[in-house]
This record gives structure tokens, C-alpha cells and sequence, in this order.
């Protein structure tokens, strides 16, 4: 799919103007995050795969400039412009995994002030929904205390982009597989399911659609066992579960999507165990999300895997990210770059090229990271790696796989009190003393440059 014409309007009518007025300006933005959202103490970066493709591939087609020309409001000078169209500038950013927090640039565009600004809505689009949805699975992963935790959200996601981004985003956060298809084919995430309500009760018997199943699947078998009563479900699957294993086969779980999961499962796994089938796993689903499953182990509950669709598909509780991309610096000509921000109440940014030094203990713990300026000497860890040079993208991805165990490997060092389900406390993010005093001295020129007109 050619995404050249998937940003706002104002981007390209913005970008025409600095044609006419700034044809030779420079600027840095940064992307980052404002506010976290409540009972979000850490984010987890995700889209940058995404990101690094559309630059490498942007491009404006024919059919896209007759478009633009169709509407009337392009000049021939400009749709010449798209024509040629190649990003040409510098991209930093965090490596796709990592852990960061509120006002910290995941990345940061050095590039004509044209090229910059068209790419802005498609970075913004594209890390918003996938880090927002890493950062509500990484929770799950973490309420599920090392169960396997599946997405099973694909129905309830808003659209089909979003549902195979969604599968890809939770599988980096930690889970363990997917329901959508689609998504194992593109990506490599590992594939799950077992069976509908619907399929159960096609049949006039339930333990006639269990045997059916296992007939088909004997290495595979998953059995839902709540369409009717429960407790005769589980005990139809015991009755399959033997047979399975009187043939060499073993009866790999059972599901529970039940409001009283947390009763039904000790009874399941009484039963099972009475049985002899101590290997079988308790699957559980049905509207989980962190709060519910963190509740459910505190109560006992004997569940061994999660299923967990629409709260974490949808980031139910945070559906949105305050996700922002501002200018930080101007160069017009051949002048140096001028650091710029913005003033606005609520809304003040930092000026200038920044870096992101991140400060660990002895045991590689995470204690605080510092926004500072980018040629600050400032020891720790620098977050922001260049990525794109001159428009070629110098950085290479790493595989799924690589990149799922290097964000479990960083929120290993986030400090436990921030990784609790309702969390109290706050990650120290410190600016150096140099960005303060920019930011102080071009906050008092640019209110006396405001004040003169």
C-alpha cells in the first residue's frame, strides 16, 4: 500500500508554504509522549519496523498527485516537488522494545523543514496505536506473574490494520501468541485457538463436539467447557482426555469463559488431577485485562494460560496517548540551527537537539534517566540511536523474536513499585541544568520578541 497521502491536509498545505517562504530551512522535531496515562508508570516503544519502511518507501504516485491537483489548492510548483519527493534527512530514535517515559523523544527528525513535516502524521499514527498497545499488554504480561498470556482481540479491534498491529505490538510486550492469522503469516507471531460456543452446541451432545475435535486435533485438543453447566462440561473433557490418552495423545487443556472463573477452576483442576490428567492446562478468558487477572491470582485461582481480547485490543482504560511532535530547532539558510519552543500554558516544550541518558545501578537497574542537550557530556546510557542518514536507513531490524526478548530484558529493570498493576509512584526523568537554562533564556527572548511584534 503507497501511505504518501495518509497524513492531514494542513501537512501538505504547510509544506506548499515553506516551499514559497522557507525552500531552504532546516528543523529537528521530536516525538514523544506529554502525560502518561493513569496506572501507566512506563511505556514501551512500538512501530519503529513501521516507521523505518515508510521512510524508506515514501513516495508520491502519479495517482496521487492528479489527486492533489484535482482538488484545487496545490500549485504546479509544489505537485513538482511531491513528484520528486524523497526523504533526504536524519532520523534518531529508541531501539523498538525499549522502556521510556513521560517527555522523552522515541524519535527525533533532522531534515528540510518540508520533508519533516510531511512525515508527521504517519509517525504519529503509527506509534500511538502500537505503543499504546505494548504498554497495555506489557501490564498483562506482568498482572499474569509468568502464566502465558494469547491475544485473542481481533473481533473487537478497532479496524483490520489495527488488529494484526495489535497482535504484533502485544507479541513484542510479551505475550505468547496470537488468534489472527494473518498476523503469523506476516510477522512469524505464533498462532492459537481452540474452539467457538457455536461449535459446541452444532452438535446435539457436548461431549459428541469434544470427541469430534479430538478426533480432528488429538495433538491439539483445547475443549471450551462452560455452554451449559460447567461442571459437566469438565467432566465430558475428563472422559476425553482419557480416551486421548488411552490412544498415545494427551487432552492439552481446557477453557473456562465464565464469570466465576476463579471457583470453576480450582474445581477443574480438582477434578482433573483426580483423574490423572495433572497435565492438563486451565485456560481462562472472557473480558480479561490486568485488574481482573491480578484479582483472579490473588484469589487462588488455578489458571495456567490467559486469553485476553477487547480490554488489551482496544487499551480499554487508556485508549489514546498524548503522543506529540514538535519542532526543537530552525536553520534558515546557511545559519546555524536556532533552538525554538513552544509557549503555550500546559504546553511548553524543550528546545534544542536532545539525547536521552539513562542512569543504572550496579546491577543494571533503571534509577532515573536525564533529558539533556545532545552534545552534553553526560554519563549513561544515550537512548537515541541514529537510524536514518542522508534518507538511507543505516539501521537494521532485528527479528521479532529479538526484539520481544529485548523488551523483556528492559522492563526486567524497571524498579518493581512501577511495574504493579495500580501504581503509585513515578520514574525520576531529570533535566540536565544546560536544557533548563536554554529553555529559560529563549523563553524570556521569545516573550520579548512577542511583546515587540
Amino acid at each position: 500500500m503507497n501511505n504518501a497521502l495518509l497524513v492531514d491536509l494542513y501537512e501538505l498545505t504547510m509544506a506548499q508554504s515553506y516551499l514559497v517562504y522557507k525552500k531552504e530551512a532546516c528543523a529537528t522535531f521530536d516525538l514523544f509522549i506529554r502525560q502518561l496515562p493513569r496506572n501507566r508508570a512506563y511505556l514501551v516503544f512500538c512501530g519503529l519496523e513501521d516507521v523505518l519502511h515508510y521512510i524508506k518507501n515514501l513516495r508520491f504516485s502519479k495517482e496521487d498527485l492528479s489527486y492533489l491537483k484535482s482538488t484545487g489548492m496545490f500549485s504546479q510548483e509544489f505537485l513538482t516537488y511531491l513528484r520528486r519527493f524523497r526523504f533526504r534527512g536524519d532520523i534518531w530514535g529508541m531501539r523498538e522494545g525499549e522502556i521510556f517515559f513521560a517527555n522523552e523523544p522515541v524519535l527525533r527528525v533532522t531534515a528540510s523543514i518540508l520533508e519533516a513535516q510531511i512525515i508527521e502524521s504517519f509517525l504519529l499514527n503509527t506509534v500511538n496505536l502500537q505503543t499504546m498497545i505494548a504498554s497495555k499488554a506489557s501490564r498483562v504480561v506482568v498482572a499474569a506473574r509468568e502464566r502465558s498470556v494469547y491475544d485473542f482481540s481481533l473481533r473487537r479491534t478497532h479496524g483490520q490494520d489495527a488488529g494484526i498491529k495489535v497482535a504484533r505490538s502485544s507479541y513484542i510486550a510479551g505475550f505468547s501468541g496470537t488468534s489472527c492469522v494473518l498476523a503469523g503469516k506476516l510477522y512469524g507471531v505464533p498462532i492459537v485457538g481452540t474452539m467457538a460456543h457455536s461449535f459446541v452446541m452444532s452438535f446435539k451432545q457436548e461431549i459428541d463436539s469434544f470427541l469430534a475435535y479430538a478426533h480432528v486435533f488429538p495433538e491439539r485438543t483445547i475443549l471450551l467447557v462452560d455452554t451449559y453447566e460447567t461442571e459437566i462440561g469438565i467432566a465430558n473433557a475428563i472422559a476425553v482426555g482419557l480416551r486421548l490418552k488411552e490412544r498415545g495423545y494427551r487432552l492439552q487443556g481446557i477453557r473456562l469463559d465464565s464469570p466465576d472463573i476463579a471457583s470453576l477452576s480450582r474445581k477443574a483442576r480438582r477434578a482433573l488431577d483426580r483423574a490423572g490428567l495433572k497435565g492438563v492446562k486451565i485456560f481462562a478468558s472472557g473480558n480479561l485485562d490486568e485488574f481482573k487477572i491480578k484479582e483472579l491470582l490473588d484469589r487462588g485461582s488455578c489458571i495456567d494460560s490467559f486469553g485476553v481480547g477487547t480490554c488489551m485490543g482496544t487499551s480499554e482504560d487508556a485508549p489514546s496517548l498524548d503522543v506529540i511532535y514538535k519542532i526543537s530547532e530552525v536553520k534558515d539558510g546557511s545559519q546555524d540551527f536556532l533552538p525554538t519552543m513552544k509557549l503555550s500554558k500546559g504546553k511548553v516544550t524543550y528546545p534544542g537537539r536532545k539525547q536521552v541518558y539513562r542512569i543504572l545501578d550496579t546491577q543494571g537497574r533503571f534509577v532515573k534517566d536525564i533529558l539533556g542537550l545532545e552534545k552534553e557530556k553526560i554519563k549513561g546510557e544515550k537512548l537515541l540511536i541514529k537510524m536514518v542518514k542522508q534518507g538511507r536507513v543505516i539501521y537494521r531490524n532485528p527479528s521479532l523474536d529479538k526484539i520481544r526478548a529485548y523488551a523483556a530484558g528492559r522492563l526486567s529493570r524497571v524498579p518493581w513499585q512501577l511495574q504493579q498493576v495500580y501504581v503509585r509512584r513515578t520514574y525520576p526523568v531529570r533535566i540536565s541544568r544546560s536544557l533548563k537554562r536554554l529553555r529559560a533564556t529563549l523563553e524570556r527572548q521569545i516573550k520579548k520578541r512577542q511583546s515587540f511584534g
